[in-house]
């Protein structure tokens, strides 16, 4: 039992340091902002990169509108809105949807030296690589919910937005 305190102990230091803990809290930033701007921009495609000093919002977006929707998002996280901190198009999600399916896949096959086995067991992959697939689904949201994004804030403010060239915004938290 002290293990798994520790462990959770651990996990939450790990996040809470400083440069992670504003990487995550830009990056559910990120994520709310790309979803107010999606509103306008249904057809539009858009991503998003996050660091410490903020994030950058790629695509054909009007910079009226990225700061009108970055600070729409600033104030619903702050009010407790913490699904839009959670995005059906993050990389999170991509990763989690790629690597645990190989990685189940991967698994019946390690070790089998033989070219025969490998074969005869490529259903029983293909099996372990659906399921992963499917447990990826819940997974991917549930990182980002508790790992990758942090929808409490805390004192950040967005210090500024830029257009760094067309299709290329900059937003400066500090």
């Amino acid at each position: 039992m002290t293990s798994i305190i520790s462990c959770m102990y651990n996990r939450h230091m790990l996040l809470n340091l400083p440069l992670i803990l504003e990487t995550r809290r830009n990056h559910a930033l990120e994520h709310a902002t790309l979803h107010l701007l999606a509103r306008n921009y249904k057809n539009q495609s858009m991503a998003g990169h996050s660091n410490p000093t903020g994030f950058f919002l790629l695509g054909d977006i009007q910079t009226d509108d990225v700061i009108v929707s970055a600070n729409e998002a600033w104030t619903r996280l702050n009010a407790g809105e913490s699904g839009l901190a959670v995005h059906e198009g993050c990389g999170t999600n991509l990763v989690v949807a790629t690597l645990l399916p190989a990685s189940f896949a991967w698994a019946p096959l390690r070790g089998v030296r033989s070219t025969r086995w490998r074969i005869a067991l490529i259903p029983l992959a293909l099996t372990f690589a659906v399921f992963g697939y499917f447990l990826s689904k819940p997974l991917g949201p549930w990182l980002q919910k508790y790992i990758t994004t942090e929808a409490d804030l805390g004192t950040m403010q967005i210090v500024d937005v830029r257009l760094v060239r067309k299709g290329v915004h900059r937003i400066i938290t500090k």
